[in-house]
């Protein structure tokens, strides 16, 4: 029986199945398929998790309340503030997103287009909302002067020397 199976002796090795054995232990690929679906969830990308939509408003928060390149171009925004923009704005590009995806996305690759057509939405709102803060706060440029204050200005105004 030794000569039978040299290696079965060894540690962690097993004798090769025969034929028959193989064939009966393999399922179909069919029946494969089936038992992996029912083993792993569905995947899907849209609508995304309430975790995720909180994590998406929380970034969105630092971006416009601490140091980014965002606030240092536009300014930043005091915390509540910044907390009640980011929500609204995170709400505002889940709507479009949700608005533009069929009830619910055929596969994963429309799932994951929705997913970023909402991503583009943040981001564009994100932007404009900065954008229209910054106008808000900066300072009315001084207004032109009249041509009759202009006149004025220029009758007291020493002439140029010529030289």
């Amino acid at each position: 029986m030794a000569e039978d199976a040299p290696n079965a002796g060894a540690e962690g090795t097993h004798p090769a199945p025969t034929e028959a054995t193989a064939d009966s232990a393999t399922p179909p690929p069919s029946a494969e398929k089936a038992s992996a679906e029912a083993l792993l969830p569905s995947l899907s990308i849209w609508p995304p998790s309430q975790r995720t939509r909180d994590a998406v408003v929380r970034r969105v928060v630092q971006t416009l309340a601490a140091p980014s390149i965002l606030s240092q171009r536009y300014g930043s925004l005091p915390e509540p503030e910044a907390e009640r923009a980011a929500a609204a704005v995170e709400a505002e590009a889940f709507a479009a997103a949700s608005e533009s995806a069929s009830a619910s996305p055929a596969s994963l690759e429309d799932g994951i287009e929705v997913l970023q057509a909402y991503s583009k939405e943040v981001s564009r709102r994100l932007l404009e909302l900065a954008k229209a803060r910054a106008a808000a706060a900066a300072p009315a440029p001084p207004a032109e002067p009249s041509a009759e204050e202009s006149e004025a200005s220029s009758a007291t105004a020493p002439a140029p020397a010529e030289e």
